[in-house]
């Protein structure tokens, strides 16, 4: 018998409602790997989150991260894609699953942040995760990048179904605010198959 799946503390857990199911909701900077029926949810506006698994043992994880790159000494490493990327992959490794197997789904990079016209944060985020899963050489199965709606993600590793609803221009003050909040918050830091579109 499987033990319970073990979260850590920061990550908030509710009853969704919509897919009846238990769900673990990530923030920027987080990530998380399941080996149940969770479902990982996030909301992304220019943000971007990479949903990886093993299809064989039905194990998988999700992150969220803010910015490409930079420097993952400044007391905030998971706010960049490197980061981020790096410890959803290790921590799938750590439990069990085979790297020549991992396939991905990517989500989010909508240029949704004013003022940023020239070389948007979002579509560099996108560019980001494509190239850097092509560089370690693990396959994109389904996205849904760019744009400029928000996007609200599930993930159901077990059976690597993604549901992806594209949130109106209405959510795009709140998404922009969570995520200013979680660059200001960083900032005082010390140092497509299986996807489904629905409105």
């Amino acid at each position: 018998m499987k033990a319970p799946q073990q979260y850590p503390d920061d990550v908030m857990r509710y009853h969704d409602s919509r897919f009846q199911t238990t769900a673990a909701k990530l923030l920027p900077t987080q990530y998380l790997v399941v080996d149940d029926d969770t479902a990982l949810t996030t909301t992304l506006g220019s943000c971007v989150a990479a949903c990886i698994r093993d299809p064989i043992l039905g194990i998988g994880g999700m992150n969220h991260f803010l910015l490409p790159d930079g420097n993952v000494g400044d007391g905030a490493p998971a706010r960049y894609g490197s980061y981020a990327m790096e410890l959803l992959i290790n921590d799938l490794l750590k439990r069990g699953a085979n790297r020549k197997r991992l396939e991905a789904k990517v989500f989010g990079g909508a240029n949704v942040l004013k003022g940023f016209t020239s070389n948007p944060v979002g579509t560099r985020n996108a560019e980001f995760v494509r190239q850097y899963l092509q560089a370690e050489h693990l396959p994109i199965v389904a996205e849904d990048l760019c744009g400029i709606h928000p996007r609200k993600i599930w993930f159901f590793p077990i059976t690597g179904r993604v549901a992806v609803q594209r949130l109106p221009h209405a959510h795009d003050a709140e998404v922009v605010a969570a995520e200013t909040v979680a660059r200001a918050r960083l900032a005082r830091t010390p140092v497509s198959g299986g996807v489904e579109l629905f409105e």
